[in-house]
């Protein structure tokens, strides 16, 4: 099933999609202590409905905002780097790299974004240019995870994940260089583009997905998930090893070859930029690039 969280005349909600409407389930509007959306993460933690309620009343997408599915995740979004092969590559050439190795990890390489870097699709992805003028765009595969755990098996973790989503993991560049971790240039406000629906795990097939980033219409990024260095199932068994996964987590898988920095010279974001991730199933998520000063995304959500 496709499950968008959304905002109406009537308020925050959680509902499913079906062709060009939105069916939204009863209770589906819970909201945190200081009135924020949780979306599908209250969703997902009390258990997820099988099928569309016969009382609800269809609305059009067009007629509501789509939020971000897990609109404040309730820990930091879990990232993994260089977990495509060309990918690797071009990042270690790029001279971005403050620890370059020979392309290819060993393991994986486990970073995080803080839950305040979270916008919806379209909304607009803020500069921040007092900090960067090097914004970089990643489309990635986002995997949530609905039955907690610690020590999955990987045999086992596909089992914990309720469904699939998309990411954009925005970075500043010259941010992550300069400061020698990843962190602080994944971190900022509205540099963690989610959406625009999260579907469960029983209409994807995780092992064989196109990835696809334009800019401006431009096709950047093109990958299979079967490219991946580390697949879903040892990405799981290897964050879970020591620490114990959430329902609602949400597990970014990293990114193809064909991000701004893969070029000569490199291709960074600017002002008006469009930018759409496209994976099979789970839609587009759009986002375009705002004018400086505009570091404010949290009044969408």
């Amino acid at each position: 099933m496709k499950y968008v969280s959304f905002r109406s005349d009537t308020g925050p909600g959680v509902g499913v999609v079906l062709g060009e409407h939105v069916f939204p389930l009863p209770h589906g509007y819970a909201v945190s202590s200081d009135g924020a959306p949780l979306g599908l993460l209250e969703l997902i933690q009390r258990g997820t409905p099988t099928s569309v309620p016969c009382s609800a009343t269809a609305i059009p997408l067009s007629d509501v905002q789509l939020l971000p599915p897990i609109p404040r995740p309730a820990r930091n979004v879990i990232c993994v780097g260089q977990n495509y092969h060309q990918h690797s590559l071009e990042f270690d050439a790029s001279g971005y790299n403050s620890t370059p190795g020979n392309g290819v990890p060993d393991r994986p390489v486990v970073f995080t974004k803080a839950p305040s870097s979270v916008i919806g699709p379209d909304d607009v992805i803020p500069v921040h240019s007092d900090l960067t003028v090097e914004l970089d765009y990643e489309g990635e595969l986002g995997v949530i995870i609905g039955r907690g755990g610690r020590n999955i098996p990987a045999e086992e973790a596909l089992e914990h994940v309720w469904g699939y989503t998309i990411v954009n993991d925005v970075t500043a560049r010259d941010v992550q260089r300069d400061h020698r971790q990843w962190f602080l240039g994944k971190s900022m406000d509205g540099f963690c583009p989610m959406g625009p629906w999260a579907v469960t795990a029983d209409e994807v097939d995780v092992a064989d997905l196109l990835i696809e980033t334009r800019v401006n219409g431009e096709l950047r990024q093109s990958a299979k998930t079967t490219d991946l260095i580390f697949d879903v199932p040892t990405l799981i068994a290897t964050i879970s090893a020591g620490m114990t996964l959430q329902p609602g987590d949400v597990i970014a898988t990293g990114t193809p070859a064909g991000v701004g920095i893969g070029f000569d010279p490199p291709r960074f974001l600017r002002a008006g930029d469009t930018v759409e991730v496209s994976i099979t199933g789970l839609g587009t998520l759009t986002n375009t690039v705002g004018e400086p000063g505009t570091i404010d995304p949290g009044e969408t959500v």
